[in-house]
């Protein structure tokens, strides 16, 4: 997977986004993310990438222009058109669905604004689709985009050990995941349930699934009355939650 980044702070990013596992999935090569520095695509010699808003207003806003070189400054080097991304509140809101469905594409850019957003010709002509983090404002759209870079990395082939690890995470299948434990086995008084270390792995695959449809239930009641699941297991909750009750 190739993410190119489009900032006014590629150190802040580069220092994010060279630690951990996205830093040594870098280093492995199982994917390739690059940072660009707006202001080389600037045209003056004080390298401006904003202006005033027509029609007045408080704030500078990002001009077309260098976004525009930098974006086919990108497309040369890689040697394909990616799927140009701009992080904005008025974007729609990322779920892991929609990050299923981006880690289909090879090639991804990702704009991160920054003053009072940009020049709208340059969405209406370049991006292909604006994407938020949340109903809330930020300073710029540096977080939102290491944010992005990072949930779409972990999913590409070699980030991860395996895909189980995020596969069984919350949200990847449209439920929250299961309760986990480790060592000691009894820890303040509280033991870790006796079916983790049974050693049936039927049973505890089961246990797991069924926490699962608990925590979801409990948490997000909005996920599970969403949840494509048999009448069975909806019964089942109820049973479960009327034990937890009592």
């Amino acid at each position: 997977m190739k993410i190119d980044l489009i900032t006014l702070f590629p150190e802040m990013c580069e220092a994010v986004l060279g630690e951990s596992v996205i830093g040594r999935a870098r280093k492995s090569e199982a994917i390739d993310v690059r940072c660009h520095q707006l202001r080389d695509f600037a045209l003056d010699k004080h390298r401006r990438v904003d202006d005033t808003v027509y029609g007045g207003g408080m704030g500078m806003l990002m001009k077309c222009e260098p976004i525009a070189l930098c974006f086919e400054h990108i497309c040369e080097e890689r040697g394909c058109k990616p799927y140009f991304i701009y992080m904005s509140p008025q974007g729609k809101t990322l779920d892991q669905q929609k990050l299923k469905e981006l880690s289909g594409h090879d090639c991804v850019c990702v704009l991160a604004g920054h003053y009072e957003g940009v020049d709208q010709r340059v969405i209406d002509s370049m991006i292909d689709e604006e994407i938020s983090i949340g109903d809330y404002v930020l300073t710029g759209g540096e977080l939102p985009a290491l944010v992005f870079i990072d949930a779409l990395a972990r999913m590409a082939p070699g980030t991860l050990s395996n895909d189980e690890c995020f596969t069984e995470e919350s949200h990847f299948n449209g439920l929250l995941e299961y309760p986990q434990y480790t060592k000691p086995q009894v820890w303040r008084g509280m033991e870790v349930p006796p079916v983790l270390y049974s050693g049936d792995h039927a049973k505890v695959d089961r246990w797991r699934y069924e926490q699962s449809l608990i925590n979801t239930a409990l948490k997000r009641p909005d996920m599970f009355a969403e949840k494509d699941l048999p009448e069975a297991d909806r019964e089942l909750v109820k049973q479960l939650l009327s034990q937890k009750q009592l």
